[in-house]
């Protein structure tokens, strides 16, 4: 099933699912019991919003080998995690936009997993059952500043830089899915799941040694090389073969007036 949060033409959003092109509401919640209304909406009439609204979004850096090498890092021999706050979700074809303290924030095609149950101490036998599914992320990440700070808070936490969508699969299967991040058309990343350093049963377990997982969270498994610059006026498309395309304008953002 493919979940999504969308508005209508009248403005109320809704939890909804996806088939074949159209839209129907979901009464109840995604984690428990739910009742699922007949498809009503053309998918080209509603605005998908951002399909989760997470407490959390854990990131692991470093997680492809081939993308560590790109910037001279050694793989990490426990998972590297920091976080994005909330306020940096935005959701299919809203605007990326380029901070003014930032000369260089580049694309970050990631397959991005969201938990279903409320977890602490996961036992690496039981991850997958605390997965609801999945969904495409982009980890627009302000590249001059990531190695200027020496940590990655500023680099990673701007507002706009997280876009999640177009969808939540809760089908979809993670094992060996194509990622591939398109600038203008123009190919810029690909690479596969399979190459992850660290597999997602991993990183959960991992992840919940440290911190309670709860429901709606979103956990980003790294990117692939290939990484590259946005800019003014760019169309950054995030794709991961059998799970959906996430499009996304770019534009700069004007420093306020003091």
């Amino acid at each position: 099933m493919r979940w999504v949060r969308f508005r209508t033409p009248d403005g109320e959003i809704h939890r909804g699912w996806v088939h074949e092109g159209r839209v129907g509401r979901v009464h109840g919640s995604p984690f428990d019991e739910f009742e699922r209304e007949d498809l009503r909406w053309p998918l080209d009439e509603v605005k998908l919003l951002p399909p989760v609204t997470p407490s959390k979004i854990v990131c692991v850096g470093r997680n492809y080998a081939a993308h560590a090498a790109e910037h001279g890092a050694e793989v990490p021999s426990t998972p590297l995690l920091f976080l994005k706050p909330p306020s940096a979700i935005i959701g299919p074809g809203d605007t990326i936009l380029l901070p003014p303290q930032s000369k260089r924030v580049e694309h970050e095609a990631e397959l991005a997993v969201v938990i279903g149950r409320r977890g602490r101490w996961i036992p690496i036998d039981q991850a997958w059952d605390y997965v609801w599914g999945y969904t495409v992320a982009n980890d627009v990440t302000a590249r001059d500043l990531q190695r200027r700070d020496g940590q990655w808070t500023r680099a990673k936490g701007f507002d706009t830089f997280l876009p999640l969508g177009p969808w939540v699969d809760t089908e979809f299967d993670p094992s060996d899915a194509l990622i591939m991040a398109r600038v203008n058309d123009e190919v810029r990343q690909t690479g596969s799941t399979r190459e992850m350093v660290f597999g997602i049963p991993q990183l959960i377990t991992f992840i919940s040694s440290i911190m309670t997982l709860e429901p709606g969270d979103v956990i980003l498994t790294g990117t692939p090389a290939g990484v590259g610059p946005l800019r003014d006026g760019d169309v950054v498309e995030i794709e991961i073969e059998g799970l959906g395309v996430l499009r996304n304008p770019v534009r700069a953002e004007a420093r306020p007036a003091a």
